[in-house]
């Protein structure tokens, strides 16, 4: 009897036990399914907003966020996590956050411009942006935030431009007023009247040759080379950039020597690369003692994308600073500002070499050593068609880049070319491309 109400306790003990195990599963069960899945949670977000709305920030070009009422994000473009605006499912930009609790606040669409921290950078570099708070429903807000940083920088090269064509535009043309009135006050002295005419005629050409210099730096930026690419013939470019200088080179007693690889060919726009090298070499004259050399060679080098012309001009001129090497090819900017003025330099030159350089997908570098000279190298692709026909002329060989193969390819270059005005080379002789003359 005793043994029998034993196992019945037992067993109602067991059967207690496991219906609080089940009733504790149970609710468990249904605490899980109540939890809200990651998934589900995105679901519930995307849903939050009004139709259409997911699809039309996803085509924008500003960076779009979308926040709810606790300030969490509901929406964001992968252009503003890439600016840096939202991290963490939260807005990281605090100026921005305050706009938007305003406008959930009383419904007003706000704007701002803001100056953020680039990410990604230790310098300080700030981000310009553009930032347009304006409510999405009646729980939502939108925040489009447009990068202005490009927009600020070419505005500010414009304001600099402007800035600059006013001030050399104004030297001679206030040169000329001046001038004019001492003409009138001497009308009686026709010696003077000769000297004053002359000062004119100067400052008219530098007035002439400014206009002209922005009139071809104006073509360079905005017309396509390529419209009107065909194959160009090295040897006739630096035959061209030669006359061009010539009576320059005389005056000074410079000598002009062309060499380098015969049978090159380039592919642009021929006037563009007749401009770039006659600028090039002009200035070699012009920054030249007298009685010195300047050196034009070319020949072709291997690269990864396709071989390249290397187009040199070397000078024994006063030679280019550091400092200044960082900034000659910027628009109107002078070495030396009295040996410009002397010799009617306007500072486009280089700034014009560049941009033909950038637009034929080439570039232009400097070497200089003060006292000792400066070379100029214009790297340009070949001609693709005309470089893979079956040619009878040699192209030249490549060299290191370091000073002391510098100084060993210009000193060949100076034997060959020493006591000739122009020398005319053997097509079948190769003479390296210099980079300082001695």
């Amino acid at each position: 009897m005793d043994v029998n109400a034993a196992v019945a306790a037992a067993a109602a003990i067991a059967g207690l036990c496991t219906g609080v195990i089940a009733m504790l599963a149970f609710r468990w069960s249904e605490r899980d399914q109540a939890r809200p899945t990651r998934s589900s949670q995105r679901a519930d977000l995307h849903a939050a907003l009004p139709p259409g709305v997911d699809t039309v920030l996803s085509v924008l070009r500003s960076s779009a966020v979308v926040l709810d009422e606790s300030d969490s994000v509901v929406k964001a473009s992968s252009a503003a996590y890439a600016l840096g605006l939202v991290r963490g499912g939260k807005l990281a930009v605090e100026p921005m956050l305050h706009m938007a609790r305003d406008t959930r606040r009383d419904g007003e669409i706000r704007q701002v411009e803001l100056d953020l921290p680039r990410r990604g950078t230790g310098r300080g570099e700030a981000l310009a942006v553009s930032a347009r708070v304006a409510p999405l429903g009646s729980r939502l807000v939108l925040l489009l935030v447009e990068d202005l940083t490009e927009a600020r920088r070419i505005e500010a090269v414009r304001r600099d431009f402007v800035a600059n064509v006013s001030h050399e535009l104004k030297t001679p043309v206030g040169a000329l007023s001046l001038l004019s009135e001492a003409v009138m006050d001497a009308a009686d002295d026709p010696a003077a009247v000769t000297r004053f005419a002359g000062r004119m005629q100067i400052e008219a050409t530098r007035l002439t040759n400014l206009v002209q210099e922005l009139i071809d730096l104006s073509r360079v930026q905005n017309d396509d080379p390529l419209q009107d690419a065909e194959p160009v013939r090295v040897d006739e470019l630096v035959a061209e950039a030669i006359d061009r200088s010539r009576h320059a080179a005389s005056t000074k007693q410079i000598t002009m020597a062309a060499g380098g690889a015969a049978d090159l060919y380039l592919w642009g726009n021929r006037g563009q690369l007749a401009a770039a090298l006659g600028n090039l070499v002009e200035n070699a004259v012009n920054y030249s003692p007298a009685r010195t050399r300047v050196g034009i060679a070319a020949r072709r080098v291997a690269a990864p994308g396709g071989d390249l012309i290397e187009i040199a001009v070397t000078d024994q001129g006063i030679g280019i600073s550091e400092k200044d090497r960082e900034r000659i090819f910027e628009r109107f900017y002078r070495v030396d500002p009295a040996r410009s003025r002397a010799t009617g330099g306007t500072g486009l030159g280089l700034a014009i070499v560049k941009h033909v350089a950038a637009s034929h997908g080439g570039e232009v570098t400097v070497w200089s050593s003060e006292g000792q000279g400066s070379t100029f190298t214009l790297r340009l692709p070949e001609a693709g068609a005309v470089r893979d026909r079956p040619a009878g002329g040699t192209g030249g060989r490549g060299h290191s880049r370091t000073g002391d193969d510098h100084r060993t390819a210009g000193a060949a270059m100076a034997a060959g070319f020493a006591g000739a005005a122009t020398t005319t080379t053997d097509p079948n002789t190769e003479i390296p491309a210099p980079e300082v003359l001695p």
